[in-house]
C-alpha cells in the first residue's frame, strides 16, 4: 500500500495492515508505511479506531518500536503520526500510551529528546479548552489524561490524589532526571505546553507542582543556560494560571533568593528575567509588586554598584578581573525595567526618577574607554579620541570581542525609549532637560546598534513635542486652495454661496505664502527649540563619516526635527545641505551598502530636501536652489520607481517654493531651474519605458508648474510654447486609460490657478472639457469625482469659461445630465454649481427642457445643505437672467406637492423672487391659494413659498406676520408646523416688524409653533444684529417655553444659538442653570452647550475658555443618567470642534468619561414580555457615548490619554454589546496606525477577547436582527486582526497565543476571514 492514496472511507483493517511493517527491517518500507498510516488517520472519520482496543494497543507498541528506530526519519515521522492518532483512539488508552512513552528507553538512537518530543506531541494534539465556550467531554478527558499521566511523569509523584490507593508510584520525573544529569531532553517543552493548552483547567497543586520543579531547575547547577531560559519561559507563561496567592508566594520566594549574599550573578540574571518576563505576560497581576521589586531590579543598576566596580578595576591591573557576568546581570536588569516602564507604567511612576537616573547612567557606561567621548565640540578631538582607543586595545591586548557593555548600552536607550513613549513620567521637562542633552552627547557611539537606538529614541523625542502636521506627499491635490470655512448658517445675502466659495478658493489658491517657522507655543516646543540647533550640529557630524544605516536614521531624525518645529533650520541649513547633496550623488554600490540600501537612504534623503523646502522661507532655500534642482531632476529619471515617485514629489514642493507668490522676488536663474524641471517631467511622461507610477506623478508635477507659473509678468519662468505644450501632453494623457485619473487632477490644478486667459488655448479648453464630460459616464467613482470637481473649476474660472462657446457649453450640459438624475448628493452639488456658473453666460444653453426635467425631480429629492443652497443658487441664476418662465410652470405642474413641500416652496420662493421679469405667478397668487385651498399639501407648499419670498425680500415685502399666525389654529398639525416655520423665514427678511408680535404671542401661549418660528430665524444670520435689540425677552420666553417637555429639545437650540449672538451675556446665564434644582432644566442646558461648540470659530473661544472646563465637570458629575450622558455627549463635541480649550484640563475630565465605559450592574433590570424575560441595560446609552467620546480624543488629544487604563477599556469593550464592540474595533484600527509599538504589546490580551466574542454561538430561537449584529461584529474582529497580522508580523508570530487565535479564527470562520482580507486587500489598492 506504501505510496498509494489512502482509501477513501479507512478502517480499523487498513491500520492492522501496516503494523507488520513498522518492524521491517528496511528504513524506508518502515518510513513508509508510517507516512501512510498518518494519511489513513488523517482522512478516517474521527471515530473509526475509539471502540477497536486491540488495534490501537497495537499501533501503539509498533510507536514504541518505531520511536526507538535507529533512523531519525523513522523517528521524526513517528512523533507526527501521535497527533491526529490520540485524537481518534479510545479515551481509556490515552494515559498508558503516555507513560509508555515517557518511559520509553532509547537504547538504539543517541537522541534522548525523543520521548520528550513525543509527549509534547500529544499534549499539543490534545482537544484544548476555548476561552468563552463550554468545555466539552473530549476536552475534560484530555485534561485528565494530562493530570494522571503527563504531569506526574514531569515531577516524579502524583500530584493530585487517585482513587486506586494501591497503584504504583510514578517513576523519577523526566525533569529530575535531567537535573541529575544535566542534559536537555525537552521535557521542559512538556511543561510549557501543559501550561499553555490546559493552564486555565490546571489545579493550584498542579500549578504549584510545576512552579515548583522549575525553580529547582533554575537553581540546579548541572543545568544548562539553554534549559534555564526555557524554564523562564515556562515561569512566564505558567504565570498566567496563578493564583493570587501563589503569585504572592512565589514573589516572596525570589525577594529572599535576591536577598541572600552568597547568590552567584548568573542566578540573580535569571530571577531578573523572570520578572521581565512576568511583566510581559501578566502586567495587571504583576504590577502591584513592583512597589516591592523594584528596589530589587535597580539595586544592581545603582551608582554604588558602579563605582565599587571602577574602584576595583582600578586597584586592580589585570584585565581578566574584568566579570563579564556583571554585564549580563546590568543586562537582564535594564531588560525587567524596560518591561516594567513598557507594561506596568503606571505602578513604575513612583520610580519614574530612579528608571530616567538609571537609563542615563548607563547610556554612558563604557569601562573600556574614556568617558571625554561625550565632548563633541571638534572634530579633531574625537579623531584624537579615537586613535587613543587603538592605542589602548594595542597595549592592554583589549579584543572589542570581549567586550559585552554594548548590550549595556543598547538597554539604556530602549529603557529610555520606552520611557519617552510611556505614562511613568508626570512631566515632559525631564524628557528635554536630562534625557535629550545625554542622547545628542552618544551620537558619537562607537557601537553601531546602540547608536541607531540612540537615534531612535531621540526622533521619539522630538515627536512628542510635534503638532499634527503632515508631509505635502501626504496631502490632497487642493491642499494649497484652503476653502472659505463653510457657514454654520444658511446665509440669505448671496444670491450663490457656492459660486462665492468657488471663487474665494480661486483667489487664495495662488496666495500660498512663504512659511515661517511660528513661535513655541508649548514647554515641550520651547525645549525643543533650544535642543534643535544641537540635534542639527551632532547629526551633520555624523551625515560625514559613518555607516549608511546611521546615515539614513540621521536624515530621518532631521526630518521629524523639521516637522515637529515647523521649520526651524534656517540658520542651520548650511551644515546639512551639503552632507545630504552627496548622499544624493553616492554611485550605486559605493560604500559597501547594498543596493537596496542605498535606495532607502536616497528615499529619506529627497522626504528630508521636501520637508525643508516645504517649512522654510524660499530666501532661505535659494542659496542651495543651484546645487538641489540638478540633483532632484537626476533622481527624476532613477531607474529604481519609488526613487523616482519620491524625486517627482519633492520637486512639487520646490516648484512652489519657486515660484510667485512665495518666491516674490524670484531670481534670473530661477526660470533655469524650472525649464531643467519641465524638460524631466516631459521625458518621463512621454518616454516609452517609464513605469506607470512614475508617469503619473510626473503628470500631476507638470501641472502644477503651469498653474504655478501662471500670471507671471514675463515669460522667464515658462514661455508660452512650452506652457502649451505642456498642456496638450496633458489632453494627450487624460485620453489613456492609465493616466487619466492624474490628468484630471493636473487639469484641474492649472485651471484652478489660470490667471490670464491668453494662457490657455480655447480648444484646449474645450476639448479638455468634453473630454471630462465623458467621464462623467464612468463606472469609476474616483474618476467621475475628480473630472466634476475640474470641470466646476473650469466654470468658475472665468479665464477658463470664456473659451466655452454654445455648442461646447450644450454638449457639457448633456454630460451632467446623467449626473442630475442620480441621487448622489456628493456629486450632485458640484454639478449643479458648474451649470450655474455656465448659466451665467449661456442660460439659454443651459436650460434645456432635459435640464428642467431633471431640476424638477431633484427638487422632490430631500436635499439639505450645500446641496440645496446649489440648487438654489442655479434657480436663482435662472431667474435673474430672465429663463425662469419654463422652469416655473414645470416646478408648479410637474413636482406641485408630490415633493417635499419645504424643498420645493424654497425651490419656487427662490426663483418667484429673483425672476425681474414676467414668471406667470405672483406672491398674490400663493397667498389667493393659500386662503382658499382645503388641501393639507397645497397649504403647506403656499406657506413655504410665501415664506422664502418674505426671507428674500426683506423689509420690502408686503407680507404681514397675521399671513401666518392665522394658521396656527383650527389646521392640521403639518400646517401649524410648516406656518411656524414659514414665520420665522419670513421674520428672518424683516426682523423689526416680525419679532416684537412673536414675542407678544409667545406671552399668550401657543409656545411650541413660537419655538419653530424662533428656531428658523437664530438660522439666519442676516438677522443676528437686529435680533441682538430683543434678545433679552427672547431670552427669558425661550425658557419659559423650554420647561415644557415637548419643548426642551427646541428651546435648548434656541438657548444655544441665541448664546451664539451675544456670548457676554448668556453664556455665564447657561453655566449657572447647570445648578438648577430640575433635571429637565439642567439637560436642556447641557444640549445648549453643545450649540456653542459645533456652531462658532476660534472667535469665540474667548468667551469659552474661562467656563468650559467647569461646566463640563459639572456636566460629566450630573446625577441623572440622561443629563451625564448628554454630557459625556457635550464632552464628545467639545473634543470635536474646541480641543485646544480642553485638552490642556484633561486630566480633570477623562476620569469622569473612563469610569462610565464600565458595565453597570445595578443598571441593567429584567423585563417580563409575555411568557419570556430579557434584560435591559439602561447604561448602554451612557458606555456608548463614552466610547465615542474616547474615539474622538484619539484624533485631537491623543498624547494625553493615560494609555494603560485606555487599552484597559478598550479590551473591556470588545467584551460589551454589539454597539461598543463595533466602536472599539474602530479605535483598535486607529490604534494600529498611530500607537503601534503599545498595540503590539497587548496582542496575548487581544487574542484572548477576541477568541471570546468569536467563539459565541447563537441560540437556535435566535432572530435575523440578532444574527446580523453576531455577523457585523464578527467580521469587524476578523479585520481588525488582519490588520494587525500585516501591521506586526514580528510580534504576531512571537506571540503563541495570538496565533492560534489567528488560525482557530481561520478555521471557525472561513468565509468571513477571506472577506475581510479581501476587503482589505481592495482597500490598500
Amino acid at each position: 500500500m506504501a505510496g498509494n492514496a489512502p482509501p477513501q472511507n479507512p478502517t480499523s483493517a487498513h491500520v492492522q495492515s501496516l503494523l507488520p511493517k513498522f518492524t521491517n527491517q528496511d528504513p524506508d518500507i518502515r518510513y513508509m508505511s508510517l507516512n501512510d498510516l498518518h494519511q489513513i488517520l488523517l482522512a478516517g472519520h474521527p471515530g473509526f479506531l475509539a471502540h477497536d482496543y486491540t488495534t490501537c494497543a497495537r499501533v501503539v507498541e509498533g510507536f514504541l518500536n518505531t520511536l526507538n528506530d535507529q533512523n531519525g526519519d523513522v523517528q521524526n515521522m513517528s512523533v507526527k503520526c501521535l497527533g491526529p492518532f490520540v485524537n481518534r483512539v479510545p479515551d481509556n488508552i490515552l494515559c498508558p500510551m503516555i507513560e509508555k512513552i515517557s518511559n520509553l528507553k532509547t537504547d538504539n538512537t543517541v537522541d534522548s529528546s525523543i520521548p520528550a518530543l513525543a509527549v509534547r506531541a500529544i499534549v499539543v494534539a490534545l482537544p484544548r479548552p476555548v476561552a468563552g465556550t463550554q468545555r466539552s467531554q473530549k476536552v475534560t478527558e484530555a485534561y485528565s489524561a494530562v493530570s494522571k499521566a503527563v504531569i506526574p511523569r514531569l515531577v516524579g509523584y502524583m500530584v493530585l490524589p487517585i482513587a486506586n490507593k494501591n497503584a504504583p508510584s510514578p517513576p523519577k520525573g523526566m525533569l529530575q532526571i535531567e537535573m541529575e544529569t544535566g542534559q536537555d531532553t525537552n521535557s521542559l517543552d512538556i511543561l510549557t505546553e501543559v501550561a499553555r493548552c490546559f493552564g486555565s483547567m490546571l489545579q493550584e497543586a498542579e500549578v504549584k507542582a510545576l512552579q515548583k520543579i522549575t525553580i529547582e531547575v533554575l537553581e540546579n547547577d548541572r543545568c544548562g543556560s539553554v534549559m534555564k531560559k526555557k524554564a523562564v519561559n515556562a515561569l512566564s507563561i505558567l504565570s498566567h494560571h496563578f493564583s493570587d496567592a501563589v503569585l504572592s508566594s512565589f514573589v516572596s520566594y525570589t525577594i529572599e533568593v535576591l536577598r541572600q549574599p552568597t547568590l552567584v550573578p548568573s542566578q540573580k540574571k535569571l530571577y531578573l528575567s523572570i520578572y521581565s518576563s512576568m511583566a510581559r505576560t501578566v502586567p495587571r497581576k504583576f504590577g502591584p509588586y513592583l512597589q516591592t521589586l523594584a528596589p530589587f531590579v535597580l539595586a544592581p543598576l545603582s551608582q554604588q554598584e558602579l563605582d565599587d566596580q571602577r574602584d576595583a578595576a582600578a586597584d586592580s591591573d589585570d584585565e581578566a578581573t574584568h566579570d563579564p557576568q556583571v554585564e549580563e546581570v546590568r543586562e537582564a536588569a535594564l531588560v525587567s525595567l524596560d518591561s516594567f516602564c513598557a507594561f506596568c507604567s503606571q505602578d513604575m511612576t513612583s520610580y519614574a526618577k530612579e528608571a530616567v537616573d538609571t537609563g542615563l547612567r548607563f547610556l554612558r557606561y563604557d569601562p573600556n574607554y574614556a568617558d571625554d567621548d561625550e565632548d563633541m565640540d571638534a572634530d579633531d578631538e574625537e579623531d584624537e579620541d579615537m586613535e587613543a582607543d587603538e592605542d589602548f586595545e594595542e597595549e592592554t591586548g583589549f579584543d572589542d570581542e570581549d567586550d559585552v557593555s554594548w548590550k549595556v548600552r543598547r538597554c539604556s536607550a530602549k529603557l529610555l525609549h520606552t520611557l519617552v513613549g510611556s505614562s511613568v513620567l508626570a512631566n515632559d521637562e525631564v524628557l528635554y532637560s536630562k534625557i535629550a542633552p545625554a542622547l545628542i552627547t552618544r551620537f558619537g557611539e562607537r557601537e553601531e546598534s546602540v547608536r541607531l537606538e540612540v537615534l531612535s529614541t531621540l526622533a521619539s523625542l522630538i515627536r512628542k513635542a510635534r503638532e499634527s502636521y503632515q508631509l505635502p506627499s501626504d496631502q490632497s491635490d487642493a491642499s494649497d486652495m484652503k476653502a472659505i470655512p463653510t457657514s454654520r448658517k444658511r446665509r440669505r445675502d448671496s444670491s450663490n454661496a457656492e459660486f462665492s466659495q468657488a471663487q474665494f478658493r480661486l483667489a487664495s489658491a495662488n496666495g500660498y505664502t512663504s512659511p515661517s517657522t511660528p513661535p513655541p507655543q508649548s514647554l515641550p516646543q520651547q525645549s525643543l527649540a533650544t535642543i534643535g540647533p544641537e540635534i542639527t550640529r551632532a547629526a551633520a557630524k555624523l551625515l560625514k563619516s559613518s555607516t549608511s544605516q546611521t546615515k539614513q536614521s540621521c536624515i530621518s531624525l532631521l526630518s521629524t526635527l523639521i516637522i515637529a518645529q515647523r521649520g526651524g533650520l534656517s540658520k542651520s541649513l548650511d551644515l546639512i545641505i551639503e552632507p545630504i547633496i552627496d548622499l544624493l550623488k553616492v554611485a550605486p554600490g559605493a560604500g559597501g551598502s547594498s543596493t537596496a540600501q542605498q535606495h532607502a537612504l536616497r528615499i529619506e534623503v529627497l522626504r528630508l530636501l521636501r520637508a525643508i523646502a516645504d517649512l522654510h522661507s524660499s530666501k532661505v532655500l535659494q542659496p542651495f536652489v543651484a546645487k538641489i534642482v540638478p540633483l532632484l531632476v537626476s533622481a527624476v529619471q532613477h531607474k529604481y520607481g519609488k526613487v523616482a515617485v519620491e524625486a517627482i514629489e519633492t520637486i512639487e514642493v520646490f516648484i512652489k517654493a519657486l515660484t510667485p507668490p512665495r518666491s516674490a522676488a524670484s531670481l534670473p536663474q530661477t526660470g533655469t531651474y524650472l525649464k531643467q524641471v519641465y524638460d524631466v517631467l516631459v521625458q518621463r511622461i512621454t518616454s516609452a519605458d517609464t513605469d506607470t507610477e512614475v508617469r503619473q506623478h510626473a503628470i500631476l508635477a507638470l501641472g502644477l508648474l503651469i498653474g504655478r507659473t501662471s500670471g507671471t509678468k514675463d515669460s522667464s519662468m515658462m514661455s508660452q510654447d512650452d506652457r502649451l505644450t505642456g498642456q496638450s501632453i496633458i489632453l494627450e494623457r487624460l485620453r489613456n486609460e492609465l493616466t487619466r485619473l492624474s490628468s484630471v487632477r493636473a487639469v484641474e490644478t492649472i485651471a484652478a490657478l489660470a490667471q490670464h486667459s491668453e494662457e490657455l488655448k480655447s480648444e484646449w479648453v474645450q476639448q479638455v472639457s468634453l473630454e471630462l464630460g465623458a467621464q462623467l459616464r464612468k463606472a469609476n467613482r474616483s474618476l467621475r469625482g475628480s473630472s466634476l470637481s475640474a470641470l466646476r473649476i473650469l466654470a468658475i474660472n472665468e479665464n477658463s469659461r470664456r473659451a466655452y462657446d454654445d455648442k461646447t457649453t450644450q454638449q457639457l450640459v448633456a454630460f451632467f445630465l446623467p449626473v442630475l438624475a442620480d441621487t448622489d448628493l456628493h456629486m450632485l452639488g458640484p454639478a449643479l454649481t458648474t451649470l450655474s456658473a455656465y448659466a451665467n453666460d449661456e442660460p439659454n444653453a443651459v436650460l434645456s427642457p432635459d435640464v428642467v426635467t431633471a431640476l424638477c425631480k431633484i427638487s422632490k429629492l430631500d436635499l439639505q445643505g450645500s446641496t440645496l443652497d446649489a440648487l438654489l443658487g442655479l434657480v436663482e441664476t435662472f431667474g435673474k437672467s430672465g429663463y425662469g418662465r419654463d422652469l416655473m410652470q414645470a416646478l408648479l405642474k410637474d413636482v406641485g406637492i408630490s415633493g417635499n413641500s419645504e424643498i420645493v416652496g424654497q425651490v419656487i420662493g427662490t426663483l418667484l423672487v429673483s425672476s425681474s421679469g414676467d414668471i406667470g405667478v405672483t406672491l398674490d397668487d400663493f397667498k389667493t391659494e393659500l386662503a382658499g385651498t382645503e388641501d393639507e399639501k397645497r397649504k403647506c407648499l403656499a406657506l413655504y413659498i410665501i415664506g422664502e419670498a418674505g426671507l428674500r425680500l426683506g423689509s420690502t415685502s408686503p407680507l404681514k406676520p397675521e399671513d401666518f399666525t392665522q394658521y396656527f389654529s383650527g389646521m392640521s398639525e403639518k400646517v401649524q408646523v410648516a406656518a411656524a416655520i414659514a414665520l420665522g423665514r419670513a421674520g428672518a427678511g424683516n426682523v423689526k416688524a416680525y419679532l416684537p408680535v412673536i414675542l407678544d404671542s409667545m406671552k399668550s401661549g401657543g409656545n411650541y409653533l413660537l419655538l419653530h418660528t424662533v428656531k428658523e430665524m437664530l438660522q439666519h444670520s442676516t438677522a443676528e444684529a437686529e435680533i441682538l435689540a430683543y434678545s433679552q425677552d427672547l431670552w427669558s420666553m425661550i425658557l419659559t417655553a423650554s420647561k415644557e417637555e415637548d419643548n426642551k429639545s427646541m428651546g435648548a437650540e434656541c438657548i444655544g444659538r441665541l448664546a451664539i449672538i451675544d456670548p457676554v451675556a448668556y453664556l455665564p446665564q447657561l453655566q449657572s442653570y447647570l445648578g438648577d434644582s430640575e433635571p429637565a432644566v439642567r439637560g436642556m442646558v447641557i444640549a445648549a452647550f453643545r450649540y456653542t461648540f459645533t456652531d462658532t470659530d476660534t472667535t469665540y473661544d474667548v468667551h469659552l475658555q474661562p467656563l468650559i472646563v467647569q461646566s463640563l465637570s459639572t456636566m460629566l458629575n450630573e446625577d441623572n443618567l440622561e443629563n451625564r450622558r448628554l454630557g459625556i455627549t457635550t464632552f464628545n463635541s467639545a473634543a470635536h470642534n474646541k480641543p485646544q480649550l480642553i485638552t490642556p484640563h484633561l486630566a480633570e475630565l477623562l476620569p469622569l468619561t473612563m469610569k462610565e465605559t464600565a458595565v453597570r450592574p445595578e443598571l441593567i433590570r429584567e423585563v417580563a414580555m409575555g411568557p419570556f424575560k430579557h434584560k435591559v441595560d439602561d447604561g448602554l446609552e451612557l458606555r456608548k457615548s463614552a466610547y465615542e467620546t474616547l474615539y474622538a480624543l484619539m484624533d485631537t488629544a491623543f498624547s494625553s490619554l493615560p494609555m494603560g487604563d485606555f487599552y484597559e477599556r478598550i479590551v473591556a469593550g470588545i467584551s460589551d454589546e454589539h454597539e461598543i464592540k463595533i466602536l472599539c474595533c474602530l479605535v483598535l484600527t486607529k490604534l494600529i496606525a498611530i500607537a503601534p509599538a503599545q498595540t503590539a504589546r497587548q496582542l496575548e490580551r487581544f487574542a484572548e477577547v477576541f477568541r471570546t466574542v468569536l467563539a459565541f454561538k447563537p441560540k437556535e430561537n435566535a432572530v435575523k436582527q440578532e444574527l446580523e449584529k453576531l455577523q457585523e461584529h464578527n467580521k469587524a474582529i476578523l479585520k481588525v486582526m488582519t490588520q494587525m497580522n500585516k501591521a506586526f508580523p514580528s510580534e504576531a508570530s512571537e506571540c503563541r497565543q495570538w496565533r492560534d487565535v489567528v488560525d482557530w479564527a481561520k478555521k471557525e470562520h472561513p468565509q468571513a476571514s477571506r472577506l475581510a482580507e479581501e476587503e482589505l486587500r481592495d482597500k490598500d489598492r
